[in-house]
């Protein structure tokens, strides 16, 4: 079970290797963003300075990372030629940008492939903004952005995705956020892009490049093609973004040494191969890096008045050691073995001992519950499906068996030691109130956080006594699930006691509302994303009390603001 992105496909005849080598993945152009004639925005062409000649903004415009008094403004601008490009970003108050509070001015180039990052600060704190690029007379489309607030606030309304796999569709919850006018901001917890090759993982869309991402021009290349698809430049168009990585913005099942998706020396050499993926991905998003010093670092947090303290996390690429092996059961258990590593941890540890907003938030990649899977023989008599079947479903997952289960060691049930140090941490700063935000696993959670939810002295599944937190897992936007399980979702519930919500199959995102008396999740599925759709639903709602770390079924989905500011034109 576990990431189904991680069932890699059993190559028939040309091994992915050879494909690699044939298809020349050491360098590619960047096909996704040729010199094309540049174009205004009502069709006339560029007859300004800026250095460019001609010029477009084929990839939109984005914002993230917002602060009280500052956010980050992005975008992209395609020349006709390579040189240096200056241009101008105006920020305003209303649509029509005629309330105009910031001018600022930028230049880019091809060192760091045309973006553009504004740190657009002397902003007002919880206020909606609209703004637009330009280079000479050409013009950006109009973006929307919005800081966070200060001071006592009652309620936040943040939309939460991961795992987008342009080849296994098209992103219709991209779109029905982008619809939303009352997100105050999108958090996306991983795998914004997908490394494979043409056909190595998906079908209904083809990759740029056609093969493995392995160099700088290659990662570059997958973002450009991410930006032009309609659906993500509109939801990065109207809300600002908070990001973090997962694996797939370098390599399949990463981490801070390796990954099994990377073959060093035919694919390069790791360290270079993950730089490069994080340079691209810094260039390519709305991201606040916070160590220049430091790239490699992404763990960050964010403050929303009184209400909430965000923390991301960085369960990927920096503190964790390899995953445990397929047969290793036992070093699941050892205390030397970090996923998060000491740094980041006392990061933790100081950004919940010093908050002094009512809710944390944890903001990261892989489950952090325990997921207790029935072994393969049971789960083929549960499914009607053959063992070889289900072994070929999970074939290639970092998997180990223990007491005739099935573990994913890939997420925090192979890092024991390191879940019971942020226990303590949680623990140790009283209060409760901690919500833990997870991606990655391409299916729906909603679970009670204990230290041994099985063990009945420990943890009571009926009155929720012995939760620390809660945490909601988001479905992916398009990533494949575990629709051939679906007929045991019950039964995992019944193995998990913690376990309020499961829903193998349906892609989507998650909302939460949160207000000073709760955190309300709520799953919102696309009905199709064979194309590209708005039309969605709602599947459950499950909500945690102030106060009492343990989640119950909420009436319904919560009412929409009356206050949201109007969507850009």
């Amino acid at each position: 079970m576990g990431k189904a992105r991680r069932q890699r496909p059993r190559k028939r005849g040309l091994s992915r290797r050879d494909f690699l080598r044939r298809a020349g993945a050491a360098s590619s152009a960047l096909v996704a963003a040729p010199f094309l004639p540049g174009c205004t925005a009502n069709g006339g062409r560029d007859s300004g300075d800026g250095g460019a000649g001609q010029v477009e903004f084929r990839h939109g415009v984005a914002s993230g990372d917002p602060l009280s008094d500052r956010v980050i403004l992005w975008t992209r601008v395609t020349p006709s030629e390579a040189r240096t490009l200056t241009g101008e970003v105006v920020v305003a108050l209303d649509t029509a940008l005629s309330q105009v509070v910031q001018r600022s001015g930028f230049s880019t180039g091809p060192e760091r492939d045309y973006t553009v990052k504004v740190d657009q600060d002397g902003l007002q704190p919880g206020t909606t903004y609209y703004y637009r690029f330009s280079v000479g007379d050409v013009q950006s489309p109009i973006g929307r952005t919005r800081t966070a607030p200060e001071g006592g606030i009652d309620r936040l309304r943040i939309g939460v995705v991961s795992c987008s796999s342009l080849a296994h569709g098209y992103f219709s919850a991209y779109k029905a956020l982008a619809r939303r006018a009352d997100i105050d901001v999108v958090l996306h917890l991983g795998d914004y892009i997908y490394e494979y090759g043409t056909g190595e993982y998906g079908s209904v869309r083809e990759y740029e490049p056609a093969h493995e991402i392995v160099s700088l021009d290659d990662y570059r290349t997958r973002h450009a093609q991410y930006k032009l698809d309609p659906d993500l430049q509109e939801v990065h168009r109207q809300h600002p973004f908070i990001t973090v990585w997962d694996d797939h913005e370098t390599t399949n099942d990463s981490w801070r040494d390796g990954a099994e998706n990377h073959t060093e020396g035919t694919e390069g050499s790791w360290p270079q191969r993950k730089a490069w993926g994080i340079q691209a991905y810094q260039e390519w998003l709305p991201i606040r890096v916070p160590d220049a010093a430091n790239p490699q670092r992404i763990w960050r947090q964010f403050r929303y008045g009184d209400l909430v303290e965000l923390v991301m996390l960085d369960t990927r690429l920096y503190g964790r050691d390899q995953q445990a092996g397929l047969t290793d059961a036992a070093s699941i258990n050892d205390d030397s073995r970090h996923l998060l590593g000491d740094e980041q941890l006392q990061f933790l540890s100081d950004a919940l001992s010093t908050t002094p907003a009512r809710w944390k938030l944890l903001g990261q990649q892989v489950m952090f519950g325990q997921l207790r899977i029935l072994g393969l023989p049971e789960l083929s008599v549960l499914t009607g499906l053959p063992i070889e079947a289900l072994q070929d479903l999970i074939n290639g997952l970092p998997v180990v068996s223990t007491g005739g289960l099935i573990i994913n060691a890939d997420q925090w049930d192979g890092y024991r030691a390191e879940r019971a140090r942020v226990f303590d941490l949680i623990e140790s700063v009283g209060g409760g109130n901690v919500v833990v935000l997870t991606g990655d696993i391409h299916t729906s959670w909603g679970m009670d956080l204990s230290r041994d939810p099985s063990n009945p002295l420990v943890y009571n599944p009926l009155t929720g006594a012995g939760s620390l937190a809660v945490e909601f897992v988001a479905t992916s936007v398009t990533s494949p699930g575990l629709d051939q399980l679906a007929s045991v979702q019950d039964l995992l519930r019944v193995l998990n006691p913690h376990m309020k919500y499961v829903d193998l199959a349906r892609k989507g995102y998650l909302l939460l509302d949160v207000t000073t008396e709760r955190v309300q999740g709520e799953w919102w599925y696309s009905d199709t994303i064979a194309s590209s759709s708005e039309v969605e639903s709602f599947g459950t709602a499950l909500l945690v009390a102030d106060g009492s770390n343990h989640l119950t079924a909420a009436d319904g989905p919560s009412a929409a603001s009356a206050t949201a500011s109007e969507l850009a034109p």
